[in-house]
């Protein structure tokens, strides 16, 4: 039998241990998570004259091809935010919230020598244009720093077993070796909560410098570069930051001959793929190197071309709004290609919208079903914002299943809302699904907070359904009569009129509506010139030939009448739609002006996914329209 050498023995019970730990471990984030990101911010300086020790942007929307913002000049002052008058080695992190963000700077000129900085500059933003800093100079905040010679390449981490920020450099003090130190920073990010301490230095007692940490499953992944020895990039790897149990990994990571810094590791947007970037100062350019496991590396330069020439930086993954803002503020980089702002409407994998426009805020709003997780296991709800039916803001998280919901904690599926003028004052009634039950949660805003009655609304079958789930309602409001209803239904269509609270419902009223064979799910209800509509869709979510029909009524309880020709929506093949359904409907305040919401299969890959097509999906929205006598003139689904 074939022994594993120890240090790879211990790596892996150090990786079973963790995955134990993070089993059930799911956690969301108020801002852009992975599968809502559409490029990149690659953060960088230029070079050792003191014009160009500043920090600079460039985006890319596909990791490889960079296009620097502002003309390749700073976007934030070094005189206003350093004590030397020149900044190097930006870091960037996104913070745990997903929409803060934290960057560290080495405060320093090099035209002073190698040996002449003491500090380091935090800086904390929430759009990564509006800066605050503080610079912390080590010698003058704690004791024992009389010998340090040098502070360099700040970076920053979250320490899940803190729950805290760690910031992470490298010092030197008298004739010793640079050592990577730590600390952690305060809930402001403008200072310590205590003195520096040594977080990493090698067995073998030599340098390091340009610590750069990863967390992959769990294991922090730290490259460091051997100063002075060796001049190349090294790993190390632990299950806890400050244990000090750091397992060094034999050999060097970079893929050149040449001496090599400034190392950084960032993920491929919905990939599992890694870059490891490093700089080769001596020939003034950048290699990269592409892996998965985090422990063998190819170079992949010929994919990569930047319009400029960068030293020590990181980069991080951005949302399409994020570059949006970043363009918007700095102008739009000749040669890039942002995401277009057509279908899908919204950045990453949502699915079952239902459209609101407000009368309170006069805006529209998005609210859907949070895709993307396996199984359909998602546990929170958004919402997304608009006033123009095209750019959408994210407005995070207004229902957390693990922390706002008592009865039910996993399957968050298929919100509907209702918009109620109570005395005056604007409600906001929120239907949703959570473990095949629908529940109801109050609010005074569109965007939440979201209060849950404390327990569902609809749990059982109505009289006469044996199969079926109760998921999927839908509010509707009878602008003759000013009744509110509730639909709902999986294999069967139920309808109950809402008591006046709009959180219970009226006794005696529940009912079951007569469709046809077709009807499956996602029922709608809305109104036009005298006509009910109700919209289905057939076949199954996982389905390319998921689809839409409808039918009319006098009456918001039925019956429906059900046209031979009732498919309005359905795949294009031809464009590469599948899996079309699952809609809302919107009428333009004042205007008989409407449009369909729906989801569909994620394009392109949707087709080639299988079953998981069906829960990776994105939401669209497309005109529709209606004939002389009031039918839906099928919809042309669109890219």
């Amino acid at each position: 039998m074939k022994r594993l050498p120890s240090y790879r023995l211990t790596l892996l019970c150090i990786l079973l241990l963790t995955l134990s730990r993070n089993l059930f471990a799911q956690e969301y984030k108020s801002g852009p998570i992975e599968k809502d990101f559409s490029g990149y911010l690659f953060a960088y300086f230029k070079g050792n004259a003191v014009s160009d020790e500043s920090i600079c942007f460039a985006l890319s929307t596909n990791g490889y091809t960079y296009y620097a913002l502002n003309k390749n000049q700073p976007v934030l002052d070094s005189k206003k935010i350093s004590s030397t008058g020149g900044v190097r080695d930006p870091h960037i992190l996104r913070g745990e919230d997903g929409k803060s963000f934290y960057m560290v700077l080495t405060d320093m000129t090099s035209s002073k020598g190698w040996d002449s900085n003491r500090a380091l500059i935090m800086l904390k933003s929430s759009d990564l244009i509006n800066w605050k800093h503080t610079i912390i100079n080590i010698q003058d905040s704690f004791k024992g720093h009389e010998n340090l010679k040098r502070v360099w390449a700040p970076q920053t981490i979250y320490d899940p077993a803190t729950a805290k920020y760690m910031v992470y450099w490298s010092m030197k003090h008298g004739n010793g070796p640079d050592i990577i130190y730590y600390a952690y920073a305060n809930d402001k990010f403008d200072g310590f909560v205590s003195a520096p301490k040594v977080l990493f230095s090698p067995k073998n007692a030599k340098a390091c410098i340009d610590g750069d940490i990863i967390n992959k499953n769990g294991l922090f992944h730290l490259f460091y570069k051997t100063e002075g020895n060796g001049n190349g990039i090294k790993l190390a790897i632990t299950d806890s930051l400050t244990s000090g149990n750091w397992i060094e990994q034999p050999g060097y990571k970079q893929q050149t001959r040449d001496a090599v810094e400034g190392s950084a590791v960032f993920k491929l947007n919905q990939s599992d793929k890694y870059i490891l970037m490093y700089d080769v100062y001596g020939k003034g350019k950048y290699q990269f190197c592409e892996s998965c496991d985090l422990d063998k590396f190819r170079v992949i330069d010929h994919k990569v071309n930047m319009d400029f020439h960068p030293r020590h930086g990181n980069i991080i993954s951005l949302s399409r709004q994020e570059i949006s803002a970043l363009v918007n503020r700095w102008g739009f980089p000749e040669g890039l290609q942002l995401p277009k702002k057509t279908n899908p409407i919204l950045e990453g994998s949502y699915a079952d919208p239902d459209i609101l426009f407000s009368n309170k805020t006069k805006k529209y709003y998005i609210y859907p079903t949070s895709d993307g997780f396996d199984g359909w296991s998602g546990n929170y709800f958004k919402t997304f914002s608009s006033t123009d039916l095209l750019n959408w803001k994210d407005e995070g998280v207004i229902l957390d299943l693990k922390k706002d919901v008592t009865w039910a904690k996993q399957n968050a599926w298929a919100p509907t809302i209702a918009e109620k003028n109570v005395n005056g004052n604007y409600k906001y009634y929120y239907y949703f699904t959570v473990a095949q039950k629908i529940g109801v949660a109050v609010s005074d805003s569109p965007t939440g907070p979201f209060v849950d009655s404390g327990k569902p609304l609809i749990s059982g079958k109505p009289e006469g359904v044996k199969g079926g789930q109760e998921i999927d309602p839908a509010a509707f409001t009878d602008p003759k009569t000013g009744k509110s209803y509730l639909y709902w239904g999986n294999g069967y269509l139920a309808v109950a009129e809402l008591n006046n609270d709009m959180v219970s419902l009226k006794a005696g009223t529940t009912k079951v509506l007569q469709t046809d064979k077709t009807f499956r799910e996602g029922a709608y209800v809305f109104f036009r010139k005298g006509i009910y509509y109700f919209l289905w869709s057939e076949e199954d979510t996982r389905s390319e030939n998921y689809r839409v029909r409808y039918g009319t009524s006098t009456s918001p309880i039925g019956p429906i009448k059900i046209a031979e020709n009732n498919l309005i929506l359905q795949k294009d093949p031809s464009q590469g739609i599948y899996g079309t359904g699952h809609n809302s409907v919107l009428k333009i305040p004042g205007k008989d002006e409407w449009y369909i919401i729906y989801h569909r299969f994620p394009i392109p890959d949707g087709i080639k996914m299988g079953d998981a097509a069906g829960f990776n999906r994105e939401v669209c929205m497309d005109s529709m329209f209606f004939d002389q006598e009031g039918n839906i003139i099928p919809v042309k689904p669109t890219n």
